[in-house]
């Protein structure tokens, strides 16, 4: 039998946590080796485990997309460096804790602005049977 990696809290069962971090005013968005090593480092962070990066530098304007594939499942970017903006999601399920990705990616990004929300993706209530 495969091992359940759904997390059971507050009265529900759920896959994991999405994060949707939005990150205004922000620096270094053009450089894909930098901005994958920090993603890289986030997870780590979190407590994830890292299977591959791919990474894409657009020209003319300099905005890099890419995605870190995680055994707990990923987390993705794009960015604007034209609008200072960058798009991130971060997706983990099992004990990895999502939230402590966002400072290590501030360190990078030194966004005036963080704004970030959850979803408890695959989320089901739990009847008091179980």
């Amino acid at each position: 039998m495969c091992k359940d990696y759904f997390i059971e809290r507050d009265g529900e069962r759920f896959a994991g946590h999405h994060l949707l971090i939005d990150f205004w005013d922000a620096t270094n968005l053009d450089d894909p080796a930098a901005i994958d090593a920090t993603l890289c480092e986030a997870a780590v962070t979190a407590g994830a485990t890292i299977l591959h990066s791919h990474f894409h530098h657009f020209t003319p304007n300099g905005g890099v997309s890419g995605v870190i594939v995680l055994a707990e499942s990923h987390i993705s970017i794009h960015t604007w460096p034209e609008r200072n903006f960058a798009a991130v999601d971060v997706f983990m399920c099992g004990a990895c804790d999502p939230n402590l990705t966002i400072p290590v990616m501030q360190r990078l990004f030194q966004a005036g602005r963080v704004v970030s929300d959850e979803v408890r993706r695959g989320r089901e209530k739990i009847s008091p049977a179980g």
